[in-house]
């Protein structure tokens, strides 16, 4: 299980090192570790070195901020992630993997993170000696005038994450709709049913897009992205779509590319 995670999670980096960056936001903070930009006056995003610009979000509000995920290694992160809000900064994690749960949390004395996701802990957080939050579906985090919704979207890994404003009409999704190469690590009908669930979300509440865990300027995760993945799982399910041999044997083996998405998975997903 840990060698199929690291060889797919390298599968990752291999494909979207092919993508070119198309960046439009206005860099703030820059050094050789993470590059942060801005996406509006309270909003950001940083950009590790590591495992394809691995992708962290700085939200803040009148009176805090979080910070969704803490990338592979950034040191100093919450300390640089301070000095741009001017904000105490609260650590979450959309999912427990190395490129988001990476050695920088450790400068929090807590992260939140998805319960289900405590299976992956003992190797994507050894030796993190803070304490863990959980996150329960709906949770809002009420940052002083702006309140940043908890939305359980499992598929990527079980306890993956998406955080949402609602007001702002836009969320973070870390890896959980692949950031154009989604790897399953649940099943094929997890990411279905998440897909789904999340489409009625984005219909009430008019969601424009979602930003990823692999941001690189132009492909943020539209409502159109998640109906397709719904969609195109339950087209591999019920044999309607059919999938390549990867090449990937130790890892994820089959791969089904359309609609401008990579779905990675294995027989072990397929149900």
């Amino acid at each position: 299980m840990k060698k199929t995670l690291l060889i797919a999670l390298t599968a990752l980096m291999a494909f979207a090192c092919k993508a070119q960056t198309a960046y439009r936001e206005k860099t703030v903070f820059k050094n050789k570790d993470v590059e942060f930009r801005q996406i509006d006056a309270n909003t950001w995003h940083g950009n590790g070195i590591t495992m394809y610009n691995e992708s962290v979000y700085l939200v803040a509000g009148e009176k805090s901020a979080i910070l969704i995920d803490a990338g592979t290694t950034i040191p100093g992160l919450k300390q640089i992630a301070e000095k741009i809000c001017g904000k105490p900064v609260v650590l979450v994690a959309t999912h427990v993997h190395p490129d988001h749960t990476g050695s920088a949390i450790n400068e929090w004395d807590s992260i939140w993170i998805n319960a289900a996701d405590e299976v992956l802990a003992p190797q994507f957080m050894k030796g993190y000696k803070g304490e863990k939050l959980y996150l329960t579906d709906g949770q809002v985090f009420d940052l002083g005038g702006r309140e940043i919704e908890v939305i359980f979207t499992p598929g990527h890994t079980p306890g993956s994450t998406t955080f949402v404003d609602k007001a702002a009409q836009y969320g973070f999704s870390g890896d959980a709709f692949g950031s154009t190469n989604l790897l399953v690590m649940t099943s094929l009908s997890t990411v279905a049913s998440t897909s789904w669930r999340v489409q009625k979300f984005i219909d009430k509440y008019a969601i424009k897009y979602f930003y990823p865990g692999h941001y690189h300027g132009d492909n943020l995760e539209t409502p159109q992205r998640v109906k397709d993945l719904q969609e195109l799982c339950e087209g591999l399910l019920d044999g309607s779509k059919v999938a390549k041999k990867s090449g990937n044997t130790m890892g994820l083996t089959d791969v089904l590319e359309e609609r401008g998405v990579r779905i990675n998975f294995s027989e072990a997903q397929f149900r």
